[in-house]
């Protein structure tokens, strides 16, 4: 069974740090290394928007979490974290964490280029 599971979400002050969690179990990630793993928000109301993404050492990042989210990943483990800090009140929403494999060929930044999603981790930053 395929599964990723979101942890470490809460309820936070701004300005304050959250570090989130994905792990990935089933025999699918037995290679976990060879897949790009991204992190989406959904806020209440809001389309699903992107938020960070990793594989092989590269990253990329949404304008709005540039500079105060970092994305790390533990292959071993077959785990993902973000690192999220200066959190705002708008950073609140529901977030996802995604896997398809290979880090190339595709947009990042697109929910549907995804294969496998976790149920996601709510996250409230209040001011």
């Amino acid at each position: 069974q395929v599964q990723l599971v979101e942890s470490g979400g809460g309820l936070v002050l701004a300005g304050g740090s959250l570090r989130l969690s994905c792990a990935a179990s089933g025999s699918t990630f037995s290679s976990f290394s060879t897949y790009g793993m991204g992190w989406f928000r959904q806020a209440p109301g809001k389309e699903r928007e992107f938020a960070a993404w990793s594989f092989g050492g590269r990253t990329v990042f949404a304008d709005s979490v540039k500079g105060r989210f970092t994305i790390s990943r533990d292959n071993a483990k077959k785990t993902m974290y973000l690192q999220m800090s200066s959190l705002k009140p708008e950073d609140t929403a529901v977030y996802f964490c995604a896997a398809r494999r290979g880090g190339s060929g595709y947009s990042p930044d697109r929910a549907r280029e995804y294969d496998y999603w976790g149920q996601g981790t709510q996250v409230t930053v209040s001011s």
